[in-house]
Protein backbone atom coordinates (compact mmCIF):
# COMPACT_ATOMS: atom_id res chain seq x y z
CA UNK A 1 0.00 0.00 0.00
CA UNK A 2 2.76 2.41 0.86
CA UNK A 3 4.65 1.49 -2.42
CA UNK A 4 1.42 2.47 -4.74
CA UNK A 5 1.30 5.55 -2.26
CA UNK A 6 4.86 6.52 -3.32
CA UNK A 7 4.16 5.94 -6.58
CA UNK A 8 1.01 7.92 -7.29
CA UNK A 9 2.71 11.11 -5.83
CA UNK A 10 5.94 10.28 -8.13
CA UNK A 11 3.58 10.61 -11.08
CA UNK A 12 1.44 13.31 -10.26
CA UNK A 13 4.76 15.54 -8.96
CA UNK A 14 5.90 14.41 -12.46
CA UNK A 15 2.84 15.39 -14.30
CA UNK A 16 2.13 18.22 -12.48
CA UNK A 17 5.78 20.06 -13.02
CA UNK A 18 6.13 18.50 -16.76
CA UNK A 19 2.51 20.45 -17.09
CA UNK A 20 4.38 23.83 -15.64
CA UNK A 21 7.48 23.77 -17.64
CA UNK A 22 5.56 23.99 -21.09
CA UNK A 23 5.12 27.46 -22.25
CA UNK A 24 1.90 28.40 -23.75
CA UNK A 25 4.01 30.16 -26.72
CA UNK A 26 2.44 30.72 -30.56
CA UNK A 27 4.48 30.97 -33.29
CA UNK A 28 5.21 34.10 -34.33
CA UNK A 29 5.31 35.58 -30.67
CA UNK A 30 7.94 36.71 -28.64
CA UNK A 31 7.36 34.69 -25.67
CA UNK A 32 7.18 37.89 -23.34
CA UNK A 33 3.77 38.61 -22.68
CA UNK A 34 2.49 38.48 -26.57
CA UNK A 35 4.22 41.84 -27.71
CA UNK A 36 4.38 42.18 -31.44
CA UNK A 37 2.30 38.72 -31.87
CA UNK A 38 -0.72 40.28 -32.98
CA UNK A 39 -1.06 41.86 -36.34
CA UNK A 40 -4.25 44.85 -37.22
CA UNK A 41 -5.44 47.87 -38.96
CA UNK A 42 -4.95 51.37 -37.26
CA UNK A 43 -6.02 54.38 -39.12
CA UNK A 44 -4.37 57.49 -37.99
CA UNK A 45 -5.54 59.23 -41.18
CA UNK A 46 -6.18 62.81 -41.46
CA UNK A 47 -9.63 63.30 -42.33
CA UNK A 48 -9.36 66.44 -44.35
CA UNK A 49 -6.02 65.40 -45.93
CA UNK A 50 -4.94 62.90 -48.16
CA UNK A 51 -4.06 59.17 -47.09
CA UNK A 52 -1.89 56.33 -47.64
CA UNK A 53 -2.05 52.71 -46.55
CA UNK A 54 1.44 50.91 -45.70
CA UNK A 55 2.57 48.09 -43.75
CA UNK A 56 4.66 47.72 -40.94
CA UNK A 57 5.96 44.29 -39.90
CA UNK A 58 8.63 42.88 -37.74
CA UNK A 59 10.06 43.93 -34.28
CA UNK A 60 7.65 47.13 -33.31
CA UNK A 61 4.87 46.50 -30.70
CA UNK A 62 1.87 46.83 -32.84
CA UNK A 63 2.68 46.01 -36.21
CA UNK A 64 -0.15 46.13 -38.97
CA UNK A 65 -1.17 47.81 -41.50
CA UNK A 66 -1.61 51.16 -41.00
CA UNK A 67 -3.68 54.45 -42.81
CA UNK A 68 -1.77 57.46 -42.01
CA UNK A 69 -1.25 60.73 -43.46
CA UNK A 70 0.79 61.39 -46.85
CA UNK A 71 4.15 62.32 -46.49
CA UNK A 72 4.54 60.79 -42.96
CA UNK A 73 8.47 59.22 -41.94
CA UNK A 74 9.61 56.24 -40.69
CA UNK A 75 10.59 56.94 -37.90
CA UNK A 76 6.99 58.82 -36.84
CA UNK A 77 5.29 55.09 -38.00
CA UNK A 78 7.65 53.69 -35.96
CA UNK A 79 6.57 55.93 -32.98
CA UNK A 80 2.82 55.07 -34.28
CA UNK A 81 3.27 51.28 -33.83
CA UNK A 82 4.85 52.10 -30.13
CA UNK A 83 8.53 52.04 -30.82
CA UNK A 84 11.00 49.02 -31.73
CA UNK A 85 11.07 45.93 -29.21
CA UNK A 86 14.07 45.47 -27.41
CA UNK A 87 14.75 42.73 -30.05
CA UNK A 88 15.14 44.50 -32.88
CA UNK A 89 17.52 45.62 -34.90
CA UNK A 90 17.83 49.14 -35.73
CA UNK A 91 20.70 49.23 -38.43
CA UNK A 92 18.70 47.31 -41.27
CA UNK A 93 15.65 48.27 -41.67
CA UNK A 94 14.38 47.69 -45.42
CA UNK A 95 11.34 49.66 -47.01
CA UNK A 96 10.01 48.12 -49.93
CA UNK A 97 8.47 50.48 -52.46
CA UNK A 98 6.76 49.59 -55.26
CA UNK A 99 7.55 51.03 -58.49
CA UNK A 100 6.30 52.05 -61.78
CA UNK A 101 5.38 49.15 -63.70
CA UNK A 102 5.29 46.44 -60.77
CA UNK A 103 8.79 46.47 -60.15
CA UNK A 104 9.60 46.04 -56.24
CA UNK A 105 12.99 48.12 -54.63
CA UNK A 106 14.44 46.95 -51.51
CA UNK A 107 15.74 50.04 -49.62
CA UNK A 108 17.88 49.59 -46.61
CA UNK A 109 18.07 52.13 -43.72
CA UNK A 110 20.32 52.57 -40.31
CA UNK A 111 18.57 54.12 -37.25
CA UNK A 112 20.74 52.13 -34.99
CA UNK A 113 22.88 55.34 -33.95
CA UNK A 114 19.46 56.91 -33.37
CA UNK A 115 18.39 54.25 -30.74
CA UNK A 116 21.40 53.15 -28.88
CA UNK A 117 24.58 55.34 -29.86
CA UNK A 118 25.33 58.79 -27.94
CA UNK A 119 26.53 60.29 -31.00
CA UNK A 120 25.62 59.76 -35.10
CA UNK A 121 28.21 58.64 -37.04
CA UNK A 122 26.32 57.97 -40.42
CA UNK A 123 23.86 60.54 -41.64
CA UNK A 124 20.18 59.12 -40.95
CA UNK A 125 17.76 59.42 -44.15
CA UNK A 126 14.27 60.04 -42.81
CA UNK A 127 12.73 58.51 -45.26
CA UNK A 128 8.90 59.73 -46.30
CA UNK A 129 6.77 56.85 -47.14
CA UNK A 130 4.88 56.12 -50.28
CA UNK A 131 1.35 54.24 -51.01
CA UNK A 132 1.98 50.24 -50.46
CA UNK A 133 5.03 50.58 -48.83
CA UNK A 134 6.12 47.86 -46.54
CA UNK A 135 8.61 48.38 -43.85
CA UNK A 136 10.15 45.65 -42.28
CA UNK A 137 11.92 45.71 -39.03
CA UNK A 138 14.31 42.73 -38.30
CA UNK A 139 15.27 41.40 -35.36
CA UNK A 140 16.24 38.04 -33.59
CA UNK A 141 14.67 36.82 -29.81
CA UNK A 142 17.59 37.37 -27.32
CA UNK A 143 17.90 34.24 -25.23
CA UNK A 144 17.69 34.59 -21.84
CA UNK A 145 18.35 31.89 -19.05
CA UNK A 146 15.38 33.41 -16.66
CA UNK A 147 13.02 31.37 -19.62
CA UNK A 148 14.21 28.50 -19.03
CA UNK A 149 13.82 27.95 -14.75
CA UNK A 150 10.66 26.43 -15.14
CA UNK A 151 12.50 23.75 -17.38
CA UNK A 152 15.25 23.31 -15.64
CA UNK A 153 13.19 23.35 -12.37
CA UNK A 154 10.89 20.57 -13.77
CA UNK A 155 13.83 18.28 -14.26
CA UNK A 156 15.63 18.35 -11.04
CA UNK A 157 12.27 18.09 -8.87
CA UNK A 158 11.48 15.06 -11.16
CA UNK A 159 14.78 13.67 -10.20
CA UNK A 160 14.38 14.70 -6.70
CA UNK A 161 11.42 12.52 -6.60
CA UNK A 162 13.09 9.80 -8.35
CA UNK A 163 15.65 9.49 -6.04
CA UNK A 164 13.61 9.83 -3.00
CA UNK A 165 10.91 6.95 -4.20
CA UNK A 166 14.15 4.69 -5.19
CA UNK A 167 15.81 5.87 -1.67
CA UNK A 168 12.09 4.68 0.10
CA UNK A 169 11.83 1.30 -1.78
CA UNK A 170 15.24 0.41 -1.01
CA UNK A 171 15.21 1.41 2.47
CA UNK A 172 12.51 -1.09 3.36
Amino acid sequence: MRIKFILATFLITGFYNLALSQDDIQIGSSGRGGIGTTGAVYDYSNPSGVNIKVQLWGYVRNPGYYIIPIGLSIHELISFAGGPTEDATLDDVRVAKIKEGSQTVMEKYNYNDLMWKDDIKDPIRFVRLEAGDIIVIPGKPRYFVREDISFYLSVITAVASLWALIFTLTRD
